[in-house]
């Protein structure tokens, strides 16, 4: 079982000054749960190396049991180290992908050609394809059969609402909740904060980061399916 996360290499919070990158716990958490159910983990990103880490998600007392083992990991920090490069790596090698979040996909991992057309390899492979926060991010430009992956699936992703509370709707290069409508999406979301999980055949979304463990989990029940 062969799984490929997939992760931001952008670190400007638009033009505001500040940093953003992957939010730490929609890393590590589905990371962690793909490792124990014995999957064989493969980092990448668009510039390979280590990924900007989001400083807020990177707060020693925000820490929780996850947090505080990769923290003890130096395996898995060395693994961060040394991200792949997006564009070296073959879709049918793998057998499922995962985008974590943080800001950053919405500015990188959006546009993206290497990451668009692994995501199409992976949807026209039949193979289970999750994501969350803003993580769905990366489906924007994404095509299958001609027509936005997003169109006629029930999905989710970070809402207008949580935007808003963390004041950054005007920061964002587009809000994701509306986006994914505009692409003819079914969006659902659950309560601002909670874990809310959908999963639609081998598309499986979480709303926020209280939803990575969930995600993660989520995307493994599928992968026993194909």
């Amino acid at each position: 079982m062969k799984i490929l996360m997939v992760l931001t290499s952008h670190n400007d919070l638009g033009d505001t000054g500040e940093k953003t990158g992957v939010w730490l716990e929609e890393f590590v958490a589905p990371y962690y749960a793909f490792l124990d159910a014995g999957a064989k983990v493969t980092l990448a990103s668009p510039k390979g190396g280590r990924p900007p880490i989001d400083p807020k998600s990177d707060l020693k007392e925000a820490d929780d049991a996850v947090l505080l083992r990769f923290r003890g990991d130096a395996e898995a920090e060395h693994a961060l180290d040394q991200t792949v490069k997006l564009e070296a790596v073959p879709a049918d090698y793998f057998d499922a992908v995962f985008y974590p979040g943080g800001h950053g996909p919405m500015w990188d991992l959006a546009e993206d050609k290497h990451s668009i057309q692994l995501i199409e390899d992976f949807m026209k492979a039949d193979k289970p394809v999750g994501a969350v926060c803003h993580g769905p991010a990366a489906f924007r430009h994404v095509m299958v059969k001609g027509k936005p992956i997003l169109k006629g699936k029930r999905v989710t992703g970070f809402s207008n609402a949580e935007e808003e509370s963390v004041k950054l709707t005007k920061v964002v290069p587009f809000l994701l909740e509306d986006e994914m409508k505009r692409l003819g999406a079914h969006y659902e979301k659950g309560e601002p904060g909670q874990s809310f999980v959908v999963t639609d055949r081998h598309l499986v979304t979480g709303q926020n980061p209280a939803s990575s463990l969930a995600t993660a989990e989520a995307l493994l029940a599928q992968m026993a399916t194909v």
